[in-house]
């Protein structure tokens, strides 16, 4: 998750929020890519996580990277909460998992670069700890207990909260991890066509990646269990967003939304200060109770916008966020899928033409389908891996025409970075299909197997 944003002063009216979002339009030539993935990190001996702080520990790895590496250290309260290098930043979710937010690149080939480089030097530095770290949607075994809570004031609030707004929020904050890719826009024309083939078609993305059908030791009924915790996690933050495919959504209409999202905190002076289930739209009238009087700055709005859940996020970039965390190999599969669709025009209207016709209900049970059945699922007459197949094949007719070469010049452009999502078409089956056939077969119905065959 986030560290604190930085947006700019004071708000002084309205239309500095829409031009906040629109602050982040680029030319064509300017667009970037950046990749997040999050891991979670344990103990090789008794395959649970590990704690913050110790001989063996998430700042045990923070100080590798930063001594060996040149990582450099953020803190909060002289803890150390993340590092920083070169554009890029690695952070810490609620229960320890370690996050890479990269740097915006040019290519896929670059991001893919610094994913693997960061793995390189997290694992040099895990092995002589004997800590392992593994990819995965939702931890397989561990319960809500044995999760540590990192020192960061926002995650304290946060847990406080959930229970009160939905029944998944813990395990979301605690048990989950993800891989997502952002992406720039041109214009708020291009802004919605984006966001519109994002919120529709997130749904493929979760089943091209699903990778979490193990919870509390055992299987769940869903290919991608981190999709299903995020429906019951807090309706007001999170979702489909219906209204994004209304006549008239724009910058402003986003605006609108995030304005009635409740709120999580205000971070001043190195502090956060529990706002929660208030208003931002009170804040814009110096009403806010957690500090009245005070007007709201920019890097506030920038830090609310964090604390908004959908399936595709707009602040100055967009996020795309159906992924389950995964393989090493896998990572870099992500970006190119929708680097593909959304930055080659032919492409995104192909996209767009597959799921214009769809309506809201289309679009949320194909959400569910994604998250139950993973590829083999289906809402009415559209089967997820005919829209998968067409996708990836439209991604593929964008990667060529961007012609993006490796530096080496080995390649030409970045499709072979779709190679594992058309085997996964080509089998009809995601990553979830093949733990649970190796759970029901070799492992002999041992969940804890998957860290010694999947860790990276």
């Amino acid at each position: 998750m986030s560290i604190p944003q930085s947006g700019g002063g004071r708000i002084e009216n309205y239309n500095q929020l829409t031009e906040y979002l629109a602050s982040g339009c680029k030319p064509k030539s300017e667009w970037r890519i950046g990749t997040e993935h999050e891991k979670f990190g344990y103990c090789k001996e008794t395959l649970l996580p590990i704690p913050y702080s110790g001989n063996r520990s998430v700042l045990s790895i923070l100080k590798g990277l930063e001594n060996e590496y040149g990582w450099k250290p953020v803190k909060e309260k002289n803890n150390t909460i993340g590092l920083t290098k070169n554009g890029a930043n690695v952070s810490l979710e609620p229960g320890g998992a370690l996050e890479l937010s990269g740097a915006q690149f040019q290519t896929i080939f670059q991001t893919c670069d610094e994913v693997n480089e960061h793995l390189m030097e997290v694992k040099s530095i895990a092995d002589k700890l004997n800590i392992g770290f593994i990819g995965i949607g939702a931890a397989p075994h561990w319960k809500h207990d044995d999760m540590p809570m990192m020192p960061k004031g926002r995650y304290r609030l946060m847990s406080q909260y959930m229970d009160k707004v939905g029944t998944m929020g813990k395990s979301m904050m605690f048990r989950t991890c993800t891989v997502q890719v952002n992406l720039d826009y041109a214009s708020e024309t291009d802004m919605i066509q984006k966001m519109r083939v994002a919120l529709a078609l997130q749904p493929v993305a979760t089943a091209l990646f699903s990778n979490s059908p193990f919870f509390d030791g055992k299987p769940t009924d869903h290919k991608s269990w981190r999709s299903r915790i995020w429906r019951s996690l807090d309706e007001q933050r999170t979702g489909m967003l219906p209204f994004v495919f209304n006549d008239g959504f724009g910058y402003e209409s986003w605006v609108e939304y995030a304005l009635d999202v409740p709120m999580y905190f205000v971070y001043r002076n190195g502090n956060y200060i529990n706002a929660l289930g208030q208003s931002f739209r009170a804040f814009m009238n110096g009403e806010l109770p957690a500090l009245p009087g005070e007007l709201p700055t920019l890097d506030d709005w920038a830090d609310h916008l964090t604390t908004i859940f959908p399936e595709a996020r707009l602040k100055r970039f967009i996020e795309m966020r159906g992924a389950d965390a995964g393989q090493w190999h896998r990572l870099c599969a992500l970006p190119a899928f929708w680097v593909g669709i959304c930055y080659n025009q032919s492409s995104l209207d192909a996209a767009w033409d597959i799921a214009k016709s769809w309506n809201e209900n289309d679009r949320e049970s194909l959400r569910i389908a994604a998250a139950k059945e993973g590829l083999n699922g289906s809402a009415g007459n559209i089967k997820l891996i005919d829209i998968a197949k067409e996708l990836v094949q439209i991604s593929e007719n964008g990667l060529k025409q961007r012609a993006k070469a490796s530096s080496n010049g080995l390649y030409s452009d970045e499709t072979l970075f779709l190679d594992s999502l058309k085997e996964n078409i080509e089998k009809k089956k995601s990553s979830a299909d093949e733990l649970l056939e190796k759970y029901y077969g070799p492992w002999n119905k041992d969940v804890t197997k998957i860290f010694g065959e999947y860790s990276y």
